[in-house]
Order: structure tokens, then sequence, then C-alpha cells
């Protein structure tokens, strides 16, 4: 597998990357333990402009200014003071662009996972939804602000011929942002085991 250049990142279309992340390989080593999860899920957050977004209308606090930073970086935050969320910054500097990762298959390090859930037998649990993510490759918010081409954390893509079927739906858990949690910004691989289990799959939108 190959790291993703940070030109993938500096694209202006936040839309499109996220489409782009879903197949990619996140990989991590941290205490010389490897883990490594495919991307199934994601949703867009398109910077200051949108409503569900951290940085909307400019909003630049502690949490949020590694968005404002260079493309490429990891953005992890605390939700409802226990999940840490995985986030991609893209874009260029001050044009906080970011995806989150919500579903990832696992791939390898499936035993350090299973450790880590406290589980002794893999099941579709282990990386579905934006918190098991992180949990499954043992990312917190210690790691915001990381290079995602460091030696312990980066994305790849492999050069295997892969072909899956992408769905498109509102975000999930946005209802705050009013109008803009209408927007069709998350992706999802078609009946994927680890894509949230949500009534917007039902009525989501077949792209390819």
């Amino acid at each position: 597998m190959q790291k993703l250049r940070t030109d993938f990142y500096e694209r202006d279309d936040v839309v499109q990357i996220a489409k782009d992340l879903l197949g990619k390989y996140i990989i991590t080593k941290f205490d010389q333990q490897t883990t490594v999860g495919r991307i199934v899920e994601t949703e867009a957050y398109a910077g200051i402009i949108d409503k569900a977004s951290h940085a909307y209308n400019n909003r630049r606090t502690a949490r949020t200014e590694v968005m404002f930073g260079p493309a490429g970086v990891s953005y992890v935050y605390l939700c409802y003071g226990i999940h840490h969320l995985f986030n991609v910054v893209c874009n260029v500097k001050d044009k906080p662009d970011a995806v989150l990762i919500r579903g990832i298959e696992p791939v390898e390090g499936i035993n350090v996972m299973l450790r880590r859930f406290n589980k002794e037998k893999a099941d579709s649990s282990i990386g579905r939804g934006p918190g098991n993510v992180s949990k499954a490759l043992g990312i917190s918010t210690k790691h915001t602000g990381l290079p995602l081409q460091s030696k312990e954390i980066w994305l790849a893509a492999d050069n295997a011929a892969t072909s899956f079927n992408i769905l498109t739906s509102p975000r999930i858990g946005v209802d705050y942002a009013g109008d803009h949690a209408q927007w069709l910004y998350r992706f999802f691989i078609k009946n994927h085991p680890q894509v949230s289990k949500h009534a917007l799959n039902k009525t989501a939108i077949s792209l390819f």
C-alpha cells in the first residue's frame, strides 16, 4: 500500500474527498502494535459555510484551530465525554474542511482490536460507528494534529482493482444544523456490516 500524498487532502472539494476515502486504509502503529482498517463510511464537513461543522462561521477555538492549519493532519475530538472521533483535515490553510471517518472494516491487527474492545471474537461492532473506529485503531484526542503521513498514523491506498456501490444520505446526529442537516454529505459502501445501522440507510441514494 502507498501512503496518500498531501495533495490528496489539499483539494477544495471536501465532498469528493469524502467519497474518495471509501476503500482507502487507515494504518496505526502505537506501542509496536499495528492495526489496519479499510474505510467504509465517511461524512464531509464544509468548514465555515457548514452549520454542522465545528468551524462554522469561522469559529476558532483551542480545539478547532487544527482545522484551520494545513491539510493532511488528524482532528480528533471527544464526543459526549466518551467517544474519540477521528477526522481528516482537508483543503488549505484557513479553509477548515474535514471528513469524519464513521466506519472501518478491520483488516490487520484484529487481535489487538479485540483486546481494545475486551472481546474474544470479532463481530460487526468493531469499527462500526465513529467512536468504534477510533477505539479499534487506538486513536484518541492526544493524536489530534498528527500528520497523516507520520510513523504513527497514516492513510494509504492499494493497487488492487476493487469495486463497490456507494450510497449517500444526510449526515447522522447533526439536527442542530437546521437545513444543513439535510445535505447529502454522508457516504458509505452499500450493505457493508461495518456501516452504521440507521434509518437513513433505507432512503439513501445510490451514486454508483
